[in-house]
């Protein structure tokens, strides 16, 4: 696998489009994911992405989307969501990227009110017509695991029973190191996704809350759980998901820390392709 980075690493700290991919490019890292919203986003910012990215040599794997009112209760919210990740795929082909990261919403009201099995049902069916635009376009939608309690896709069984729901070959998982370690998965637990995951998230988190860290500044035991990712086979990248640095103006620092201590683990773990 290749080691990829998602630049919102660099938006977080008040970098540019065209200095984040040219600092990712010169740190080493061998693709990048694209955090941007197409709606937001003019021509000339697409544009950049897409020719700046080509002119470093640097693939893009992913586009990260999060669309939580697909499960949302009014048809109208749904309607709009589904015509933005329509957007966001034609934004992925046009990028020449994988797949579209994709993250759904979670449970309603405490699960009272609007019935769990509803939702549920909602999302399966979005996923199933948006698992035809993907493929139509030569696409693949990555689902991810959050490890939030209401969270729809919140453990491996879960995200085992949508994807096998939706059973389009078009719609796989995410696999995110640190939300297996707050959602208490265990590695062995990877197993089940098997055939059914196509792109993989690593960062660190301190075991309570949501962090993403460079690996090195928490708790996860990262080799067991690379261990797994290596048997399930994944032709694509792994990229780091770093949130907010507690020093912007050492963005640079914190994401060549977080490249080195990956580095590492990968290259022990036998599953880094350069």
């Amino acid at each position: 696998m290749q080691l990829g980075l998602i630049n919102s690493a660099w938006a977080q700290a008040g970098k540019g489009t065209a200095y984040g991919i040219q600092q990712t490019k010169a740190i080493g890292f061998d693709t990048i994911d694209i955090f941007a919203d197409p709606l937001d986003i003019d021509a000339k910012e697409r544009k950049l992405i897409r020719t700046e990215c080509d002119r470093v040599g640097l693939p893009i794997v992913s586009v990260a989307c999060v669309a939580v009112g697909l499960i949302d209760f009014n048809p109208s919210v749904q309607r709009f969501h589904l015509d933005r990740c329509q957007a966001y795929l034609d934004f992925a082909y046009e990028l020449e990227a994988k797949n579209v990261l994709l993250v759904l919403g979670e449970y309603i009201w405490e699960k009272q009110v609007i019935p769990p099995v509803e939702q549920w049902a909602t999302g399966v069916k979005h996923l199933k017509g948006l698992g035809d635009f993907a493929a139509d376009l030569g696409l693949q939608i990555a689902l991810e695991l959050e490890p939030f309690k209401l969270s729809l896709l919140n453990d491996v069984p879960n995200m085992v029973r949508f994807i096998d729901d939706v059973n389009h070959p078009a719609v796989k998982a995410n696999i995110d190191v640190s939300h297996l370690q707050l959602a208490g998965t265990k590695p062995e637990e990877l197993r089940a996704l098997k055939g059914k995951a196509i792109h993989v998230h690593i960062s660190d988190c301190d075991g309570n809350v949501h962090g993403d860290l460079p690996p090195g500044r928490g708790v996860v035991n990262f080799g067991p759980y690379l261990k797994e990712i290596a048997a399930l086979g994944i032709d694509g990248a792994i990229s780091i998901e770093l949130e907010y640095s507690p020093e912007p103006a050492r963005i640079a620092d914190w994401v060549k820390e977080a490249y080195t201590s990956t580095d590492k683990l990968l290259q022990a773990a036998g599953i880094r392709r350069q």
